[in-house]
């Protein structure tokens, strides 16, 4: 049984397209590791911190931003040369309803294992931030 090209099966066809794609999204570069502000943590702040500690200057507590790197780089709540010792860590995982993050008081749920997770590897990953997609 022979077959001409125009016969070839449309699957095998594809498999080359489908192998590449594959090959493409597993390199380290699209690795589930590396995390980004965008996708990885500007949700989790923007839902948890930004109301007290973003750029809202009426509603800022403790004069703290998180919405820009410098400013939590220099309050000391992210420190990417010591990552243990980030404030913002630190708060997020007291039991102390005095020093928890976010308090009690503003009726949030605490962040997640997964969430405080990610935090925690952004933060030794260097803490980079992303300019918002829309600006």
């Amino acid at each position: 049984m022979t077959c001409s090209v125009d016969e070839v099966h449309p699957v095998l066809i594809r498999l080359p397209l489908m192998l590449a794609i594959l090959w493409h999204f597993s390199t380290p570069a699209f690795s589930q590791d590396r995390v980004t502000f965008n996708r990885d943590i500007r949700p989790i702040l923007s839902d948890k911190c930004f109301f007290c500690h973003g750029p809202d200057s009426a509603k800022r507590e403790a004069d703290l931003r998180l919405d820009e790197r410098e400013a939590a780089v220099t309050h000391g709540a992210i420190n990417p040369e010591d990552p243990a010792t980030s404030e913002m860590l630190k708060r997020v995982l007291s039991e102390d309803p005095d020093l928890q993050m976010p308090p009690p008081s503003a009726k949030l749920a605490r962040l997640t294992e997964q969430e405080i997770a990610l935090l925690r590897r952004w933060i030794e990953q260097g803490a980079k931030y992303q300019k918002h997609w829309a600006f």
